[in-house]
């Protein structure tokens, strides 16, 4: 399912991101973005990957050395760069959402909602030990995340996608479909095959 939203006043901005990608582990964020990536042509950011890159470190080093709290303001920052920087596919960490100043950032932009169910997401990301926040009892932590940032999730994305049972190349090229039809360019034709798509106010 995509749910949709009024349009941001911008649909071509000169900088920033043309569509940014939020959701939670294991709804194929970077997977995702890198094919709708390829369609826009332009680059992928994974904000997850600018942190890395700053820091040296892993996000699991980051949050047994430096703990959680540090690394939300890496986050928060890394955040702030690609939404202002070069036009760009950006995909955020799963709880990028949380910070005030990005929610509010986030205001104008092409946000698309990954949606998925436990057990696919569990099938796609093996709930492995790259994801601190579900270290102990992951399915268990992964439920209680999804109830506190679902609400924050549909608030600020423009179009919600559904991606259950959905390979990444019909989620990106129905993605990339209603970006065109919000008027971003597409570099390739997007095929509307796979599961149909219905709309909703945010």
């Amino acid at each position: 399912m995509v749910s949709g939203a009024a349009r941001p006043e911008s649909a071509g901005a000169a900088r920033g991101p043309q569509v940014v990608f939020i959701g939670p582990p294991g709804a194929g964020k970077s997977t995702v973005g890198a094919l709708v990536a390829q369609l826009l042509g332009l680059p992928l950011v994974d904000t997850d990957a600018l942190v890395e890159q700053v820091e040296g470190r892993t996000i699991p080093e980051i949050f047994v050395d430096s703990g959680e709290a540090y690394f939300r303001e890496l986050e928060r920052a890394a955040t702030a760069r690609a939404l202002t920087g070069d036009p760009a596919v950006v995909s955020l960490g799963g709880g990028a959402i949380l910070h005030e100043q990005t929610q509010a950032a986030l205001a104008g932009h092409h946000v698309v909602f990954l949606d998925v169910s436990l057990r696919d997401a569990s099938r796609r990301s093996g709930f492995d030990q790259g994801r601190p926040l579900l270290a102990l009892n992951p399915r268990g932590q992964w439920l209680a995340l999804m109830e506190r940032r679902r609400p924050l999730y549909e608030s600020l994305a423009v179009v919600r996608v559904d991606t259950d049972g959905r390979t990444p190349e019909q989620i990106a090229h129905e993605v990339a479909a209603l970006l065109t039809g919000l008027g971003v360019t597409v570099a390739t034709p997007a095929p509307t095959d796979g599961p149909s798509a219905t709309q909703e106010q945010r």
